[in-house]
């Protein structure tokens, strides 16, 4: 058998043309078809990554908001944060210096008790 088709009559060839027209015609007419699929199908992946995009700048949006409203909420408790500190550094400042005073009154006091006592003691050797 050979690679090349076997010619036909002469009467032959002139019926075949109109087959081969034919199958010329539906071979067109199914790549026009596939054709217009793949376009459809590209067309339609086109729109699924518009709607995706469209979905994530919503979110991007929504994460960028976010984000602002965290960081101003960050800003406002470091403010806040360092108000406590710098009372707190007030506070102790104070209770140290009631401490002190708190501490000499104790001395006092046991100087003043020591003086009480000694007054008595003479005021009972005097009776």
């Amino acid at each position: 058998m050979s690679s090349f088709p076997i010619r036909r009559a002469s009467s032959s060839e002139g019926d075949s043309q109109p087959a081969i027209d034919e199958r010329k015609r539906k071979r067109m007419l199914s790549n026009r078809e596939s054709a217009r699929r793949s376009r459809m199908k590209k067309q339609q992946h086109l729109n699924d990554l518009m709607n995706q995009m469209a979905h994530i700048k919503i979110q991007n949006s929504r994460i960028a908001e976010q984000t602002h409203l965290v960081t101003q909420q960050y800003i406002k408790v470091e403010s806040d944060n360092a108000v406590l500190r710098a009372q707190l550094s007030e506070l102790a400042e104070r209770l140290q210096s009631v401490n002190s005073v708190l501490r000499s009154l104790e001395e006092n006091s046991i100087v003043v008790q020591g003086l009480i006592d000694q007054i008595e003691r003479i005021s009972i050797d005097r009776k």
